[in-house]
């Protein structure tokens, strides 16, 4: 099943992007009076945990250096109710899935399909262990096919997400050094220019460098080691494994269902770059 896990994150993943890519969830998140699209990121993405410290949030997102989930909350929260922004990011998000699609798309027999095999599945999982997945859980599927595929496609994302701490945790890479790893499996170097930590100070970068490089997972120069590119390789493995237990809940004739009506849906959102 791992190797599905796989599958349905490549197709999955486009319909989730547009939230953080597509200009209408940020336009609806301003309207409500958020400052800055980090402001509106942490406040609707972390709303489903309650009114929880910055601390809380830091730990269940696990990947943004120490400081800056407190820059952002609780102040977003002091005078647009969580309740609000989450509602809002639902609302752009699927705003966007029907504007790339297209009118014929969104309204198509085999998108409401897909939505239903995808709810089925992303309400199936068990929830111990994933704290972002269950706190998400605890929202209202919607009825609209539309809105409805973009809850449980970031609802499996979520579960997904939370598997792969685990998997980091269990291999000893933080946060920011997880970061590194992803740049370098992508092919960019140096690591310290990948747009997610390029903004971190110097010396804080040169620290995790330096640790990942004392632990033998990087050379000199910053490349992997044979010893990184192994450790990078199985925390992604065993993520693909951890998220492979929603799609039990399905029979291998609705995967297969699945992954055909999936198929024109994501080939549009990765043509527009789901924006």
């Amino acid at each position: 099943m791992a190797h599905t896990a796989r599958r349905m994150v490549e197709l999955l993943e486009p319909i989730c992007l547009v939230t953080f890519f597509a200009r209408e969830c940020g336009e609806e998140l301003a309207a409500l009076g958020h400052r800055t699209y980090w402001d509106g990121y942490f406040a609707s993405r972390a709303a489903p945990l309650g009114r929880v410290p910055a601390e809380v949030v830091h730990a269940a997102f696990y990947n943004f250096a120490d400081g800056e989930a407190a820059r952002h909350i609780p102040s977003a929260w002091e005078t647009i109710p969580p309740e609000a922004s989450v509602a809002a990011r639902e609302r752009g998000s699927a705003a966007s899935l029907r504007r790339i699609l297209g009118e014929q798309l969104a309204g198509s027999p085999g998108l409401v399909r897909a939505a239903d095999l995808t709810t089925k599945a992303a309400t199936s999982a068990p929830l111990e262990g994933r704290v972002m997945y269950a706190a998400m859980r605890t929202l209202p599927v919607p009825s609209d096919p539309v809105a409805r595929l973009w809850h449980s496609a970031t609802l499996l994302r979520e579960h997904r997400g939370d598997g792969h701490i685990v998997a980091l945790v269990g291999a000893r890479i933080g946060g920011t050094e997880a970061h590194v790893l992803s740049a370098l499996a992508m092919g960019i170097h140096p690591a310290e220019t990948f747009g997610r930590i390029h903004h971190l100070p110097k010396k804080r970068l040169a620290a995790v460098m330096g640790g990942l490089r004392e632990r033998g997972l990087l050379d000199a120069e910053g490349h992997f080691t044979d010893a990184g590119r192994e450790t990078q390789q199985g925390i992604e493995a065993l993520t693909d494994e951890l998220a492979a237990p929603p799609y039990d809940a399905l029979s291998p004739a609705e995967l297969d269902e699945l992954v055909a009506e999936l198929g024109p849906i994501t080939a549009k959102l990765v043509a527009a770059g789901s924006q």
